[in-house]
């Protein structure tokens, strides 16, 4: 990044949401943007000409689509490039893939009314922040990495055997894992969950989206695990070898009902800055299942989820926080690490070898609570 301001270069192939973000950037002081473009060739010619800090980057143009333009952009002179998404399922699908390609964030823009400021006038100017300065041939190689392990181990992705799943799930039933995470996410996740194998306990996920979002994250996520993923809904039972991933939007709680534990939905103010909130999430888990529940803090900005490892920890519970080298930021797990309530970190790399590891060492000996 530049000394001084940050330097901001707006795509967009609508006039009208170029001078609104243009407009919110030039109210804050430590900002600027340099130049903006309509298309794809434009916006190429404009950062090969001004080199800004933080590319906004448009979904949706002619001549040249954002996700072409993104992978002209990052080839030419890797910048970290935050989309800017419409908030439909489309618009989800497209940012998803954007953000396997290496797009450092993204921001949903709602059709219209207060919730436009709040994404463009505060969220965006929050993720131009924190991006500028980002190192994005770490994020690049990051990514890099896990398209080749997932070639070097497309011959070892043979289902494992039922009887085996049954007998190892037997004895999880009543254990948890509880995952926090937010920016640089959904590539964690993909990488996490397409390398972990069953028995595994109940798992369940809070990552920082909107509600048009966690659906097509959720089926992208169960079309290339082993395990069951789909998006939490009211009701659903927390079982061994599932993963519930809570819906945007809603504030997701575990609640006890005799033997069972189910998800339960509810609508609120944000708490410790999001909605879903992992610290909410984390501390009924930590509530319920005490020392068998085993949290764990991923990339993300901010601090939510830190007071939900404490919670866990303080429950008996066992936390896993991912490290600083493979997180595209290192936020959230970067509080819960120096607060004290991280036991152990981890590689993205081998976040599959060492859960399990964990899951086996804690509790594959431990009888069944009753």
């Amino acid at each position: 990044m530049s000394s001084g301001r940050i330097r901001v270069l707006v795509v967009d192939d609508s006039a009208l949401i170029r001078r609104m973000i243009s407009d919110y950037i030039s109210d804050v002081p430590d900002m600027e943007v340099v130049a903006t473009a309509s298309d794809g060739h434009k916006a190429v010619e404009m950062c090969r000409k001004y080199r800004p800090d933080v590319v906004t980057l448009d979904i949706q143009m002619p001549k040249m689509d954002g996700l072409a333009t993104l992978g002209a952009l990052l080839e030419q002179n890797p910048v970290p490039v935050i989309m800017v998404s419409a908030l439909t399922q489309a618009g989800a699908d497209v940012t998803l893939d954007a953000l396997e390609r290496g797009a450092l964030d993204y921001v949903a823009k709602p059709e219209r009314g207060a919730e436009v400021e709040k994404a463009l006038g505060s969220d965006l100017i929050r993720k131009i922040r924190s991006a500028a300065g980002a190192d994005v041939h770490r994020v690049l190689g990051i990514r890099r990495a896990r398209k080749q392990r997932v070639a070097d181990q497309a011959v070892a992705s043979r289902a494992v055997p039922s009887s085996v799943v049954a007998a190892g799930a037997e004895g999880l039933a009543d254990k948890c894992i509880a995952i926090a995470i937010s920016t640089g996410g959904p590539p964690a996740l993909a990488s996490l969950f397409e390398t972990l194998r069953p028995p595994l306990p109940p798992i369940v996920v809070v990552q920082h989206m909107p509600a048009s979002f966690t659906g097509p994250l959720s089926r992208r996520l169960n079309g290339l695990s082993m395990l069951s993923i789909k998006e939490a809904a009211t009701g659903d039972i927390l079982r061994p070898n599932h993963v519930l991933i809570a819906s945007g939007g809603c504030h997701l709680e575990l609640r006890s009902r005799g033997r069972l534990v189910k998800a339960h939905l509810w609508d609120g103010e944000p708490v410790s800055g999001h909605k879903p909130s992992a610290d909410v999430m984390m501390n009924s888990a930590a509530d319920i299942y005490g020392p068998n529940c085993m949290g764990i803090i991923m990339t993300g900005m901010g601090r939510d989820g830190a007071g939900g490892c404490a919670r866990i920890r303080a429950k008996g519970g066992f936390v896993l926080g991912q490290d600083e080298a493979t997180s595209d930021v290192y936020g959230m797990n970067k509080v819960a690490f120096v607060e004290g309530n991280v036991d152990r970190q981890f590689s993205l790399n081998d976040a599959a070898t060492i859960i399990t590891r964990e899951v086996a060492r804690l509790w594959c000996r431990q009888p069944a609570r009753v």
